[in-house]
């Protein structure tokens, strides 16, 4: 709670106390309220109580914890790539993904006052998102920890001329005069978010195109992961997303984050995930869950 700039600490106790109450609709995220993440969770539940979480971590254990039903984390955003510490987070958190959730990134510039905004507050990467309209007015770009949260420390300082980038919800929360909205120097930027809950939950009959996520690590061998691939291709099943990274030192072996077309019970993606536990130490699957965009 003390982590938040003042401004933002009565609305996450209002918001926990709300959580506590009822946590069956709670949806815990990671940010300050009014982060882009606050807006996903009530563009996916909106009748939700959204649960303010200062660190994916706190988020993830808000729901083992049973604090909340669901977790909304972000995985990836298309002018970004992928968050990085999901990967290393999600096979630890005994959690499975229930869903999935698109929001698109929309910065605005927000001040105290009327006072010509000199300085602007927010996370790195908004201000890189919004370099070309900062520089052609002369605003000196601040970095912080994250978008909302630099919109309640401004709200706390006041300071003539200090402005932050965030999300229109934290005008609204900390009560800041919006200068400009739609500032951000590219219409393409759209974050995928990945619904977090304690058990996985199969998707029903006819729901439409499904997506499953898994990991793997390949053996350490010439052509492991050709051959780990292989059954994909030969039963027809489409990958859509294909991610290394490594974990620890030894950089001996490489893990892989993977998302394909289908779910298990799928006769072609059964034989294909069998294929690829033969051709690889292990593999462990994150959930399956409907496509909230098509991908084909």
């Amino acid at each position: 709670m003390e982590n938040y700039p003042a401004p933002a600490r009565a609305i996450v106790a209002d918001l926990a106390a709300k959580a506590a109450a009822d946590p069956a609709r709670a949806v815990a995220y990671q940010g300050a309220p009014g982060a882009n993440s606050h807006l996903a969770a009530l563009g996916y539940a909106p009748d939700c109580v959204p649960l303010p979480c200062f660190a994916f971590e706190d988020a993830i254990d808000a729901v083992r914890n049973g604090q909340a039903d669901r977790a909304i984390i972000p995985i990836e955003n298309s002018l970004h790539g992928r968050v990085a510490d999901m990967h290393f987070l999600l096979p630890e958190s005994g959690l499975s993904i229930v869903d999935e959730y698109f929001l698109r990134i929309r910065h605005c510039l927000m001040a105290p006052d009327a006072t010509p905004v000199r300085s602007a507050v927010s996370h790195v990467q908004a201000l890189g998102q919004c370099r070309h309209y900062l520089r052609e007015r002369g605003i000196q770009p601040v970095a912080y920890a994250d978008t909302a949260g630099a919109a309640a420390l401004v709200a706390e300082r006041r300071t003539p001329g200090e402005g932050a980038i965030a999300p229109y919800l934290a005008a609204e929360l900390y009560g800041l005069r919006l200068v400009a909205e739609n500032i951000e120097d590219s219409d393409d930027n759209m974050t995928r978010f990945l619904v977090l809950a304690r058990e996985g939950r199969m998707p029903v009959a006819n729901i439409g195109p499904v997506m499953t996520t898994f990991l793997f690590e390949v053996k350490n061998v010439p052509a492991a992961l050709y051959k780990a691939m292989g059954g994909f291709a030969t039963n027809g099943v489409n990958m859509t997303k294909l991610e290394s990274y490594q974990r620890g030192a030894s950089f001996a072996a490489t893990e892989f984050y993977c998302d394909i077309e289908g779910m298990p019970g799928d006769a072609a993606v059964d034989r294909a995930l069998a294929e690829l536990e033969f051709h690889t130490k292990w593999v462990r699957q994150l959930g399956s869950y409907r496509q909230a965009r098509p991908r084909t």
